[in-house]
């Protein structure tokens, strides 16, 4: 008996019968950029805690967050945070305008009405936008779209929110059109077919399967377009101005999080003062709501994530 089990065969196993020394030097350098990626999120917010700490023991957070008077390098100083926070989300909203539908169509062209031949050439002229630096895009807006929008009958101030936002969202086009497209190409040609087998036409497999199948990839896009909208800088500091108003028009010149951020931290504010300590106050501000709608991006792909077979 004891000769029968010692000859038994053994259960298969999954694992490699020995270990390759390039394996484990791969595994090791994919740890490493993941761990140099961590690292780099905790320099960061400690960068940015330390000197904003220190704000907010001179400034209440509770002024700094609802006052609508924004004024940290004048006398009297004012810091009142909700100037800059409307600016942002008033361009960011005009990107999305033209970024979430563009883009949308865009990936829907690519993936259910071009040729391969066709999406082979227009995909990577699409995406050569993203390749642009965003400095020619605010000149861009600032030469070209301003003095259009006041030949076409808008009254629109030099800097205004409205170029800034239009040429913002023709830049996030490549973004959500590809990260959309690559989602709906992922969907299985089976629910395609059977969708066609049912009588439905292309645009109606287009919107009422194909994009509903790739909701989370397409709700991904749409939220990485809005923090790159949140977080542009050069765009709005060129053509948006400078001007911290607490105003929904945008036509009018306003100032985001991110042009103070560059302009206040050009080098002209003494270190160690509450001025410059603004800069890591609204840093911290910024990263915060990047943080959130992240959490909100991740939690909606997992509410609305597809798994096929």
């Amino acid at each position: 008996m004891a000769t029968r089990e010692a000859t038994a065969p053994r259960a298969p196993t999954l694992r490699a019968s020995r270990r390759y020394v390039g394996e484990t030097l791969i595994k090791a350098a994919l740890g490493l950029c993941a761990l140099v990626s961590i690292l780099t999120t905790v320099g960061i917010v400690v960068a940015l805690l330390e000197p904003a700490l220190e704000f907010f023991k001179e400034i209440s957070i509770l002024d700094f967050l609802t006052g609508t008077n924004w004024a940290p390098l004048f006398e009297p100083a004012h810091f009142g945070v909700v100037p800059l926070l409307v600016g942002t989300l008033l361009v960011t909203v005009w990107a999305c305008i033209v970024c979430i539908p563009f883009g949308l169509g865009s990936a829907i062209y690519l993936s259910e009405y071009a040729r391969p031949g066709t999406r082979k050439v227009l995909k990577p002229a699409l995406e050569l936008l993203a390749g642009i630096p965003t400095v020619v895009f605010g000149y861009f807006a600032l030469t070209f779209v301003t003095p259009l929008l006041r030949d076409i009958g808008l009254n629109v101030e030099i800097f205004n929110a409205l170029s800034a936002g239009l040429v913002m969202g023709v830049m996030l086009i490549p973004t959500v059109a590809s990260l959309s497209e690559d989602a709906m190409t992922a969907v299985p040609q089976n629910l395609r077919d059977g969708a066609y087998a049912l009588g439905a036409t292309r645009l109606q497999v287009a919107t009422r399967t194909v994009v509903p199948a790739a909701v989370s990839g397409i709700v991904a896009s749409f939220v990485l377009g809005i923090s790159r909208a949140v977080g542009e800088t050069m765009i709005v500091l060129i053509a948006a101005g400078q001007q911290p108003q607490l105003t929904f028009d945008p036509r009018v010149g306003i100032e985001t999080m991110t042009a103070f951020i560059a302009a206040t931290g050009a080098g002209d504010v003494p270190r160690g003062t509450i001025e410059y300590k603004t800069i890591f106050a609204v840093g911290i501000t910024l990263f915060a709501i990047t943080l959130v709608l992240n959490m909100f991006s991740i939690r909606l792909v997992r509410r609305f994530r597809e798994v096929y077979e």
